[in-house]
């Protein structure tokens, strides 16, 4: 009998199966890289914001900060707790909580209902006044384009608030004169504007001021007239035009020439837009202090 090889009769190696469990730890795992990776885009956020202040213009700033004003102002008047870039408000703004008996409150006081002043009160009257304004000015403008040949004269009327009332400027340039060189004497395009001035005004009940302006150009040699004269006779004449075109006498408080003491463009004197007639619609204080009617002052007829 043959005698076995050793080497088939050896015992197979035993196989070793070696697990390897990784723990988390020593340094957090991965949390440190989530918030790495928020701080790197603040970051980012940030320089975008300084590059888009840098690149862009005034004009373009202002319309996106208009873009989100809605929102803004959304939040605030839905809002009875912190808003506001800071998360802060006055002690003097209304708030949206619940008051007994229909009052206003702010976080500082109560105001019972019916009592006046305070800055609830102030604001609804700067939101009319600003209303009245824009719907004047929309009321001149929209005359003007309906007549075809006054609808250039647009942008020679300003609208705007002054500290007794509404004053309307209706200004010459280099192509448009209210009155003839040197004179009271209204120009064709004039009165038609002032047709439309009277349409716009003689509904109104507000007592008017009318003030003449000029320019600084000299008067040449040998004429007595003087600006002072000439403002108050142009002031004078677009009264009697405005009054021909419905607006009651009753309503001109008084008519002022200024010369030009007020020039409209104060770097220039001799500026053309420096002639004009203010009409200041009185209101409040202003309508309360307005004097009786001025005496009609005559009209010169000289010439430059």
């Amino acid at each position: 009998m043959a005698e076995a090889d050793p080497k088939k009769l050896a015992i197979p190696a035993p196989i070793i199966v070696k697990k390897i469990t990784v723990v988390e730890g020593g340094h957090h795992g991965g949390a440190w890289k989530v918030a790495y990776a928020d701080f790197v885009t603040a970051m980012m956020a940030f320089f975008l914001l300084l590059w888009l202040l840098g690149a862009t213009e005034e004009k373009q700033r202002k319309g996106i900060a208009d873009y989100f004003t809605p929102t803004l102002v959304k939040l605030r008047q839905n809002s009875a707790g912190s808003n506001g870039l800071l998360g802060g408000s006055s002690l003097t703004d209304p708030d949206n909580y619940p008051n007994q008996q229909g009052q206003t409150g702010t976080r500082s006081i109560t105001i019972p209902r019916g009592v006046t002043g305070g800055p609830s009160e102030a604001g609804g009257r700067g939101e009319m006044e600003s209303k009245k304004l824009k719907e004047l000015q929309d009321k001149i403008e929209q005359k003007l384009v309906q007549r075809r040949q006054l609808r250039h004269l647009a942008r020679q009327v300003r609208v705007m608030r002054a500290p007794e009332g509404i004053r309307i400027d209706l200004m010459d340039n280099a192509d448009f004169s209210m009155f003839e060189l040197g004179t009271t004497i209204l120009t064709k395009e004039a009165r038609g504007l002032l047709e439309v001035m009277a349409e716009t005004l003689k509904d109104e009940s507000a007592p008017l001021i009318l003030r003449g302006h000029t320019d600084s150009l000299p008067w040449r040699g040998g004429v007595s007239a003087n600006n002072w004269s000439l403002s108050t006779g142009r002031a004078e004449a677009t009264r009697q035009a405005l009054v021909l075109g419905g607006v009651a006498q009753k309503r001109f408080a008084r008519i002022e020439g200024v010369a030009d003491t007020e020039p409209l463009v104060a770097e220039d004197p001799a500026d053309p837009r420096n002639r004009r007639i203010s009409m200041l619609l009185l209101e409040g204080r202003g309508a309360a202090s307005a004097g009786p009617v001025a005496a009609a002052s005559p009209a010169p007829a000289a010439k430059r």
